[in-house]
Parts: C-alpha cells; sequence; structure tokens
C-alpha cells in the first residue's frame, strides 16, 4: 500500500487494525508458531481486500481491461478493484483444482510472504514453493485472459 495515492480509501494501517479485530474473534485459536499466524492474516487480508473491492461502487462504462503483473503488484487500489475481484473468482477456481497452489498465490500475494516464509507456513520445500508458484501463475494468467477482466504482463 506503500505506492498508493494519499489520502487513499483503504489504508495499510486500516488494512492491519481490520485484521487485528478479526483475529480477536479467534480467541479459542492455540497458536502453532509463527507460520500459521501469518496464514491465517494472508487469508484475512485476503478476504478484506475482496470485499472492499467488491462494496466499492461501480461506473456503469468501466468496462476495459487493464494490465496488472502479480509478481509487482505490491498494493492494490481503488482502481483495481475488478483485477482484485477476477483475481479472487480465479484463486477460487484454482483452489478448486489445486488447494496448495491457491494457498501459495494468497501467501505470497496477499500475505506478502517470502519464498521460505511461505515454505515454512505450508512445510514444503522452497524449490516446491517456487515451482508451484510458478505453476499457479501461468494458470491463473491463462485464466484470466480468457476472462478479459485481467491481463498479467
Amino acid at each position: 500500500m506503500a505506492h498508493e495515492r494519499p489520502g487513499h480509501l483503504l489504508q495499510a494501517t486500516a488494512l492491519i487494525n481490520e485484521v487485528y479485530i478479526r483475529l480477536l474473534e479467534w480467541r479459542a485459536v492455540s497458536w502453532q508458531n509463527r507460520a500459521q499466524f501469518f496464514g491465517i492474516c494472508a487469508r484475512l487480508m485476503r478476504n478484506i481486500l475482496v470485499d472492499f473491492a467488491r462494496a466499492r461502487p461501480r461506473v456503469a462504462n468501466e468496462v476495459e481491461a487493464r494490465q496488472v503483473s502479480l509478481d509487482k503488484a505490491v498494493a492494490i487500489s481503488p482502481d483495481r478493484s475488478d483485477e482484485l475481484v477476477a483475481l479472487n473468482d480465479a484463486l477460487e477456481a484454482l483452489a478448486a483444482i489445486d488447494q496448495r497452489k491457491s494457498r501459495i498465490v494468497e501467501l505470497r500475494f496477499f500475505g506478502g510472504l517470502s519464498v521460505e516464509e511461505t515454505a515454512e507456513v505450508l512445510q514444503i520445500s522452497g524449490i516446491t514453493v517456487i515451482r508451484e508458484w510458478n505453476k499457479a501463475r501461468a494458470w491463473l494468467y491463462r485464466e484470466l485472459s480468457r476472462t478479459s477482466s485481467v491481463v498479467e504482463t
């Protein structure tokens, strides 16, 4: 969110505060380790960002496809709300086929976790994360290109 314009409606602190509030509901959880905590936070951030994007009012004529790079997208702006919803829908479709690939994208894209941190959360090797990440990106590119909602560069 560091690259967003000043005055953006959903600031990084607001996102973190919302995650914290939602985590308060998880009092009965016995956290096993740091990796599990970051995994849950990534899932909550994804849900919050998608809910925010879906709730944002739309302009009727805004139907043109925009380009967004999964690797370079560090922040989600209001101008990318349609892309975020399309990415979420594609991730849900990917999860139906391969849950682990979907989870890797969620942890890396929404949670901002490194390859090593993602490997720790999922209890797999770093090279497996890299391999699955590349396959997931290719699958998402194909899926999003097919729907013409988002085109990855």
